[in-house]
């Protein structure tokens, strides 16, 4: 029961580094320096803000690190559930890690365009403008392409917890439907371009928020219960 407790702890304290580093350079950031429909104030507010654009940048390398750590350990506290389920949760889970990284080249890039570097001398400001909104817009893509695994995961991961029988099964249904807001998202933005204006999306996205922070802090803070399969 210990080692059961220990590592749900240590399954908590990384999903937490998730959230957080999560929240930093997924909102906070953005709500900070980009304004979506003026590539000016954008443009200044990132010069202006240099090393905070850096930090998000950073953030997001240290969530996406302790991501690959993350459904490791929930492996090994859930498998004796079902081992098959839980293979299939990791896999899920790791495959949105390369996508996710590889997205970043687009915030590196919008870094240069806002940097002093010589060959950018001779750009118009407009110029580099448009190109620093292309780049955070096609960064946004990629983010949007991730939400898929970032969501399909959360469904055996949600279905291992219904069934464990030591972890509350009202997480388990809260991560299922986390699953359902992230595919949700995901169909509507890509399928309709007025998606974003209808307003759901905001709601869509409280589901895997309430899922994943509430057992986040479950795991960290209140343990198993002890009668975890006896050990």
């Amino acid at each position: 029961m210990t080692t059961i407790k220990n590592t749900a702890r240590i399954a908590g304290f990384i999903y937490l580094v998730v959230v957080i580093t999560g929240m930093f350079s997924l909102a906070y950031v953005p709500n900070k320096l980009i304004n979506w429909n003026n590539g000016a104030a954008t443009f200044s507010n990132i010069t202006a803000s240099t090393s905070l654009f850096r930090l998000g940048i950073y953030s997001s390398v240290v969530c996406y690190v302790a991501f690959v750590f993350l459904p490791i350990v929930l492996y090994k506290l859930l498998r004796a559930v079902n081992e098959s389920r839980a293979r299939v949760m990791v896999i899920l889970a790791l495959l949105s890690v390369p996508l996710s990284f590889n997205n970043l080249q687009h915030k590196y890039a919008a870094l240069t365009l806002t940097g002093k570097e010589s060959f950018l001398q001779n750009i118009s400001i407009e110029d580099l403008q448009s190109k620093l909104m292309l780049s955070l817009n096609q960064y946004n893509d990629g983010i949007l392409l991730a939400t898929v695994f970032w969501g399909l995961w959360l469904f055996p991961f949600g279905l291992l917890v219904y069934k464990s029988g030591f972890i509350p099964k009202i997480f388990g249904v809260l991560l299922m439907l986390g699953c359902v807001g992230y595919l949700i998202n995901f169909t509507g933005n890509t399928l309709f371009e007025n998606y974003s204006k209808i307003g759901i999306g905001k709601y869509m996205s409280m589901l895997p928020a309430a899922g994943e922070i509430g057992i986040c802090f479950w795991l960290l803070f209140f343990g198993l219960k002890a009668k975890a399969n006896g050990k």
